[in-house]
């Protein structure tokens, strides 16, 4: 059997969100986000105002530490390094008139930082983070006004980090918003939020990229633009032929926001669905023709489970999921979190997204949520032995070896969360994926201090050797 190999140019690195890790809420000009009054995760009602018990306010500070954050990333050599701007650092209420000249210097010093390390940002636009008053002002994305917002957004951005970013994400797991309309600030009860509303805000969404995949192109046609979705391959619980088109159908409403990335039209499963639903989206004059000419130069993905469907979902128990849910499955194990974990599921993610699209993948989030114990190192100092996430992500990354073998065209790996920050679905800190542990609790408590777990030195060795480690005995 083949031992596989790993492009040359493999991009190895880690992946954040600002939301989650930079703190300083209300420092350098920047606004309230939508994640500032939302202390319990995102599927969590949202507060009047910011609250003591929300852990991103202050994240892991790395608005102050991240020279000291970088440097741990370019001692286990990072070649990239995927952040997200906080769209309300630049535009504090997002429909402001100007940018905060401030906040686009935070960015410019970070890239900066970055580049004096030889890695390159994968930067997202928007994950999970609009600004606070785009959700109360004007219902979110639902309001199409908010694709100017955005447009104008990524127009400064990109002019003002044409030179320093080339690699760039629209929205973060975009095909979340149904699931989860927080994602497009849209904070009304479900009983307000119809799912015609839903289906319109992601429509403003997936016109406002293609709009930002046009206005990066003009600036610089060098960058590159991707999308960004969950994947969660789903199984069939029998080989009843309804229990497959059962996952057929739930497949088909996470393939519509890559298919319209990817191939600018509403495929006509899409359309079914929503005529079925009564749901009549409304197009503005040109929508169609820049979904059409602007389609992205790669597609980017999370991974951290897989799921299992059946035509009676009813009949079974549910399984937990990243925002998504399905029916357990007996022949894997599950994470602390009942996250079931399913390294093969990558492979066939990423053979199944090749075959259907022959774009560029890029794995940008993909790890392991565990409670760990931080324990004397020896030399005077404290680790964490994380066996159990080198097993994880060792299993996940020869899989995604083997489908560099397959013949998929793969531009890297971030993994989620390489140092310790608040979990986005959680809201804690004990639901730790970093190969670096910050001292800091669920209560807000700690030093802050940084320390180095067992991965650290494992993630160091698979990069240096381009991935050749994850076969070694």
């Amino acid at each position: 059997m083949t031992t596989p190999k790993f492009p040359d140019n493999f991009l190895w690195g880690g992946a954040t969100a600002a939301n989650q890790l930079e703190g300083a809420y209300n420092e350098g000009g920047r606004g309230l986000s939508v994640q500032d009054v939302m202390p319990n995760g995102l599927m969590s009602a949202p507060t009047p105002e910011p609250t003591e018990d929300n852990l991103k306010l202050e994240g892991i500070d790395f608005y102050h530490r991240y020279p000291e954050d970088i440097a741990l990333m370019a001692e286990m050599g990072f070649k990239v390094f995927r952040i997200s701007i906080a769209w309300s650092r630049i535009f504090p209420n997002g429909d402001d008139a100007q940018p905060n000249e401030e906040g686009l210097q935070f960015y410019d010093d970070l890239f900066d930082e970055l580049h004096k390390h030889g890695m390159e940002p994968l930067v997202t636009l928007s994950h999970y983070e609009p600004p606070l008053n785009l959700a109360r002002k004007y219902r979110g994305w639902i309001d199409r006004d908010v694709i100017a917002f955005f447009e104008k957004y990524a127009r400064t951005v990109f002019e003002r980090y044409q030179n320093k970013v080339k690699y760039w994400l629209t929205f973060n797991e975009v095909n979340s918003i149904i699931s989860a309309p927080a994602n497009g600030a849209i904070f009304e009860d479900e009983i307000e939020v119809s799912l015609a509303d839903k289906w319109q805000a992601a429509h403003h969404q997936l016109v406002a990229s293609a709009l930002a995949t046009k206005i990066a192109k003009e600036i610089n046609p060098d960058m590159q633009v991707g999308c960004m979705v969950i994947s969660m391959p789903t199984y069939s619980m029998t080989p009843d032929p309804k229990d497959q088109l059962a996952v057929r159908d739930f497949m088909n409403e996470n393939y519509a926001f890559t298919d319209i990335h990817a191939r600018g039209v509403y495929p006509g499963y899409l359309k079914r669905h929503l005529r079925e639903a009564g749901i009549e989206i409304k197009f503005g004059e040109q929508d169609a023709r820049i979904l059409k000419e602007n389609t992205v130069d790669f597609i980017s993905f999370s991974y951290y489970v897989s799921l299992v469907q059946a035509h009676n979902p009813k009949n079974y128990q549910t399984a937990a999921g990243n925002i998504f849910r399905g029916i357990p499955n007996p022949y894997l194990e599950a994470s602390e979190w009942g996250w079931q974990i399913d390294p093969i599921g990558l492979r066939l993610v990423l053979n199944d997204f090749w075959d259907r699209y022959q774009l560029p993948l890029f794995i940008v989030e993909n790890g392991l949520g565990a409670k760990d114990e931080l324990i004397a190192d020896g030399a005077g100092s404290f680790t964490v032995a994380d066996d159990y996430r080198i097993d994880y992500l060792k299993a996940h990354l020869q899989q995604v070896g083997e489908a560099i073998e397959d013949g998929v065209e793969l531009l890297g790996y971030t993994s989620w969360g390489p140092i310790d920050l608040v979990s986005m679905s959680t809201a804690q800190m004990s639901k730790r994926y970093g190969f670096i542990y910050v001292d800091r609790d669920d209560n807000g408590q700690g030093s802050l201090n940084r320390y180095k777990k067992h991965s650290f030195h494992w993630y160091k060795e698979v990069i240096e050797t381009n991935g050749a480690s994850l076969y070694n005995n």
